[in-house]
């Protein structure tokens, strides 16, 4: 494919959502502008209120889960919004946000359903047909399904044969269940990379605008999309979080093999990844790569034991990163110990030819637990 990626990891707030909230807050009447909004958010859609709202002078109250990362509720009360912590979950906050709303007239705004949201998500379809008019194909993430209506309505007014693919993660695919039940229905979600797709119900209004103009839609696994991290680490030089590396996975998965030679646009819509996750990802995808690889060797606790096997690990031209012994738990033979080996190879095929190597030379070799 000859592909181009719109960055909107780009963005102040670090992803698209900043495009809709601009766009609902413009919308409200002067006396709403007055008396402010809310909305429950754990992530994009809280900074972007919180910034646009900033920039426009109208209060924002952000409430957010108690298990909120810290680095964004601290974000959210720099760029000006009120913050309150309250419940388990989304749903527990976005109960708690109606409640507020009630009592002090604020106006809610949906992250993702609300139909200015949808519409502000679109402008980044007009952007790309402007910037990209031969574009053959868009590639979009789906998570409450804002994005994928705003973006597709665009594209497919201006470019009818540009094919619009969505795409999920499969621990979180309820655009997909709601195609097969032919309506938004709440799913049980999974733990997954792409947490900022990880809605349990699409919206209905997004629903209703996306599913007639959607071409294909195709999920990804969490390895496929922490590898697709590091590969837009590694080539485009753009740190994404998991939602915006789901475009790049779908590429990457043999999923959209009737793509090929086409000029497709990736929508990476997010760079809010947390630093910590980050280098764990990052990692995850360097095993996926077969870039990193760990197993067990058994080898004579008798002096040069090691350093024959690390000699041996050298010779393949593979770096060890980690070795740590376990005597206590290894064989019943009180003269072997067990190395736990970590090593950095080139891809699979080297790391294979490691392991065919040691065993060659009478190592014997397990699977890391």
């Amino acid at each position: 494919m000859k592909i181009f990626c719109k960055l909107d990891n780009l963005q102040r707030t670090g992803s698209f959502k900043e495009r809709g909230a601009r766009n609902a807050l413009a919308q409200l009447s002067r006396e709403q502008q007055k008396r402010g909004v809310i909305a429950a958010s754990a992530g994009n859609h809280a900074q972007a209120l919180a910034y646009q709202g900033r920039l426009l002078g109208i209060p924002a109250t952000v409430v957010m889960p108690r298990f909120a990362p810290l680095i964004k509720v601290s974000t959210c009360q720099q760029l000006g919004a009120t913050v309150v912590l309250h419940g388990a979950d989304f749903g527990e906050a976005r109960a708690q946000a109606h409640r507020i709303a009630a009592e002090k007239g604020l106006a809610y705004i949906n992250g993702y359903d609300d139909p200015a949201i949808i519409a502000g998500q679109g402008t980044m379809g007009l952007e790309i047909v402007e910037q990209i008019p031969d574009l053959e194909a868009v590639v979009v993430p789906v998570g409450g399904a804002g994005l994928l209506a705003g973006v597709s309505l665009a594209v497919k007014t201006l470019r009818p044969h540009a094919k619009v693919v969505a795409v999920e993660a499969e621990n979180v695919a309820s655009f997909s269940a709601a195609l097969e039940a032919d309506k938004p229905i709440k799913i049980a979600m999974l733990p997954t990379l792409a947490d900022g797709l990880a809605i349990p119900q699409v919206g209905t209004n997004a629903f209703q605008i996306a599913r007639p103009l959607v071409d294909l839609t195709v999920t990804v696994s969490e390895e496929q999309i922490a590898l697709s991290i590091l590969r837009l680490v590694e080539l485009e030089k753009s740190v994404v979080e998991g939602a915006a590396a789901t475009p790049l996975a779908a590429c990457m998965s043999g999923k959209l093999e009737e793509l090929a030679g086409r000029r497709v646009v990736l929508l990476l819509c997010g760079g809010n990844i947390d630093p910590n996750v980050l280098s764990r990802v990052i990692e995850r995808g360097l095993v996926a790569d077969g870039r990193l690889g760990r197993f067990t060797a058994v080898i004579s606790d008798r002096p040069g034991g090691l350093a024959d096997l690390a000699a041996q690990i050298a010779s393949t031209g593979a770096s060890i990163k980690q070795i740590v012994h376990d005597r206590a738990f290894a064989s019943p033979d009180v003269s072997a110990v067990n190395v736990l080996c970590t090593v950095e190879t080139r891809n699979h095929q080297h790391l294979a030819e490691l392991r065919a190597l040691l065993k060659s030379r009478g190592v014997e070799i397990h699977d890391a637990t």
